[in-house]
């Protein structure tokens, strides 16, 4: 039973962090450069995604974790490829500050003492992501549980 609670435990711990992909190529900015094209797109894949439910490691409609969501909408969206977890995600582009984020830019959460969440900032305070408890969404970082878990940001 110890085995068990441990085991669970450390799922828990681990979250967004799933197995590590061997692609880490950046590939090729594409509209990237273009915030309002950029955030076209992240409308138009919050459109299809929208309610999708979280699932640790998923990576379909059936259900989806936040990394492989960003991975995914990167990788069909932008063709840029990105690595499969969190941890490998933020070492990823050039840190930028909160208040100079555009769309495209992820957005890092600290969300327990291990545990790591990614999103893809839209504009307007705004960020796409597939929610632990709400699937895939559309939150604020104005939102007082994520203006306290925001810890950094990357452009890609």
């Amino acid at each position: 039973m110890r085995l068990l609670a441990a085991l669970l435990f450390a799922v828990l711990l681990s979250a967004c962090s799933s197995a590590p992909s061997e692609s880490v190529s950046s590939g090729k900015p594409s509209s990237l450069s273009n915030a309002a094209e950029t955030k076209s797109q992240l409308i138009q894949v919050h459109r299809e995604w929208k309610g999708v439910p979280y699932r640790l490691g998923g990576m379909s409609k059936g259900g989806i974790d936040c990394s492989g969501f960003v991975l995914m909408t990167f990788q069909s969206r932008f063709g840029v490829q990105l690595p499969r977890t969190t941890a490998q995600q933020k070492e990823m582009g050039n840190s930028v500050s909160k208040s100079q984020l555009r769309a495209g830019d992820l957005v890092f959460f600290k969300t327990g003492w291990s545990t790591r969440h990614v999103g893809i900032y839209i504009g307007d305070s705004q960020f796409l992501h597939a929610s632990t408890s709400q699937g895939v969404m559309i939150s604020s970082l104005n939102n007082s549980y994520w203006k306290q878990k925001y810890w950094l940001s990357r452009r890609l």
